[in-house]
């Protein structure tokens, strides 16, 4: 039947075939900023090129059909025997091998290697978000193992490499390996010192059997996975391979997948240890001393990858609103438009520059950087993960009816949105880490301070802003009460301080005048009318420059 009874227009051409990393002004300028000039060239090579990738049509392709598939659990196979193995479709595999390859999982041993990776992270989560969870863990495990110098030169060459390599195998006969990460158990949760996994020491040195559950345990066909349990001593780290070394399986039962709200195409699981060989990693009774450096590696990843779904978000949106006609004109035209557009632009500038800080602060490596990462990196997972959900609701907004279809892809990622504010500790977790920062290491509020200082001056808002955060940090009556309160001043108050240093006026203008001054709405789109909101927005649009 021909269709004779209306001819389609005003549709907006899909966003695709085009460069997520050079069309992003914001990041360019963060990595041309943090990044050796000697190296600048070579690195920007190699991020135009998984950016183009990850905008190609292709690629986005195998994020939809990663997520339309998620993986199966296949406990036994035909005759029984029991395999506890997970089956991911082939296009998880093709964007977890695009990801290793580009040296997503290799960021601790090149120059410039934290900056450059956290780039790349950033962009090829907007692909997809879910295969990040082992590309994220195993660049994460490295300084944990770096206190067993044997274990890190075992396995270390193998995280770092450039080459995925699928399949269940010992991990010594592989050309690259991935390692998870199990903490959590049913009785406990956060409260990882309330674990039940028992472990009981072998006659060889640093051997041990291990007993119990973990109630979350992402990415179960990885290689291995550092696990806390209780041994003699206390609470301790240990390397948990799936496969030993004479090619045998570990005792690894999985016993079911989690059905998840969102990173669908990534496999959550619940599983069983029933005397399963691991080693040791670090001093018995030493668990979570050995294995914080892993944790905070992966809080900045959810900080990174909260930044990408939200540039993603607006990008998305302020490409739709560049297109699309209503009410006589285009939509970026139209103010109040042009005002939601402009303050969500601010909230993914914000995001990326403070994410990209932190990784230069790791690349840095001094003392004081040290400090500063111990009270910014749980400041920045708590605000910037918290902020990532109204920012994608708002921008799916933007397309109207839509953005809430399937095929936009503004659903996956409003479903993805949440995960980083829970993954790694949730919001409570942070605020409450924040706290313990300032009680405990002066040296790290003395960083803090001093990084936001390099900004006095240059704002009044920000400079009153300062002031206030200083009155609460002077108030320690019911301070656990107000941690949340705090952490988010913490926040607020640093990504001002960037962007004064480093935004154009406009952007720092308008981020002091409705994140730190008085004239501040509840909503997005509520940004005082005399700012210059067509700047703001302009830079955001997803176009070469």
């Amino acid at each position: 039947m021909a269709a004779t009874t209306h001819t389609v227009s005003n549709q907006v051409p899909p966003l695709t075939g085009y460069d997520v990393f050079g069309t992003d002004r914001v990041l360019t300028e963060a990595v041309q900023r943090h990044t050796a000039p000697a190296l600048l060239a070579e690195v920007r090579g190699e991020l135009g090129e998984l950016g183009r990738a990850a905008g190609s049509a292709q690629v986005q392709e195998w994020g939809a059909q990663a997520n339309a598939d998620p993986p199966v659990l296949r406990s036994h196979d035909r005759y029984g025997h029991r395999i506890d193995e997970v089956e991911f479709h082939p296009a998880w595999h093709r964007l977890l091998g695009h990801a290793v390859g580009s040296g997503l999982t290799g960021g601790w041993g090149r120059p410039g290697g934290h900056v450059r990776r956290a780039a790349g992270f950033l962009v090829w989560t907007q692909a997809e978000a879910g295969h990040g969870c082992p590309v994220s863990m195993t660049h994460a495990a490295v300084p944990a193992l770096r206190t067993d110098p044997e274990l890190a030169a075992e396995w270390e060459p193998l995280l770092t490499s450039r080459v995925y390599e699928r399949g269940l195998r010992p991990a010594a006969g592989k050309a690259g390996a991935l390692l998870g990460m199990g903490m959590t158990e049913k009785q406990g949760g956060t409260d990882v010192r309330a674990n039940t996994t028992r472990a009981e020491p072998l006659a060889a040195a640093g051997e041990y059997l291990l007993t119990g559950h973990k109630w979350f345990c992402s990415a179960p066909m990885s290689d291995g996975f550092l696990v806390l349990a209780q041994a003699p001593g206390g609470l301790t780290c240990f390397l948990l391979p799936r496969v030993l070394p004479d090619g045998t399986r570990n005792p690894f039962a999985i016993q079911r997948l989690k059905d998840k709200l969102g990173n669908r195409s990534n496999a959550s699981a619940e599983v069983e240890f029933d005397g399963s060989w691991a080693r040791r990693v670090g001093e018995e009774g030493h668990g979570v001393r050995t294995i914080i450096e892993m944790v905070a590696a992966t809080r900045l990843d959810c900080v990174v990858a909260s930044a990408a779904l939200m540039r993603q978000a607006v990008a998305q949106a302020i490409h739709h609103c560049t297109y699309r006609s209503a009410f006589g004109g285009v939509l970026v035209e139209k103010p109040l438009m042009r005002n939601v557009l402009a303050d969500l632009a601010l909230e993914s500038e914000a995001a990326t520059v403070l994410a990209m800080r932190l990784a230069a602060a790791y690349d840095d490596g001094s003392e004081s950087e040290r400090a500063f990462l111990r009270i910014a990196v749980p400041a920045a997972k708590f605000w910037v993960t918290k902020r990532c959900t109204p920012a994608v609701g708002e921008a799916l907004e933007c397309l109207g009816g839509n953005g809430y279809v399937e095929e936009s892809g503004m659903p996956r990622l409003l479903r993805e949105a949440p995960l980083n504010s829970i993954w790694e500790g949730t919001g409570n977790v942070q605020a409450l880490d924040v706290l313990r920062a300032l009680q405990r290491e002066p040296m790290a509020l003395n960083a803090f301070l001093q990084e936001v200082g390099r900004a006095r001056g240059a704002d009044h808002r920000l400079d009153g802003a300062i002031k206030d955060m200083l009155t609460e940090l002077a108030d320690l009556e019911g301070i656990e009460a107000r941690a949340r309160r705090l952490a988010e001043r913490m926040a607020l108050v640093l990504q001002g301080s960037l962007l004064v240093r480093w935004a154009p006026p406009e952007v720092a203008d308008a981020f002091c005048a409705s994140r730190l001054g008085a004239d501040r709405g509840a909503s997005f789109g509520t940004l005082p009318h005399t700012l210059d909101l067509a700047s703001v927005v302009a830079r955001a649009r997803p176009v070469a420059h």
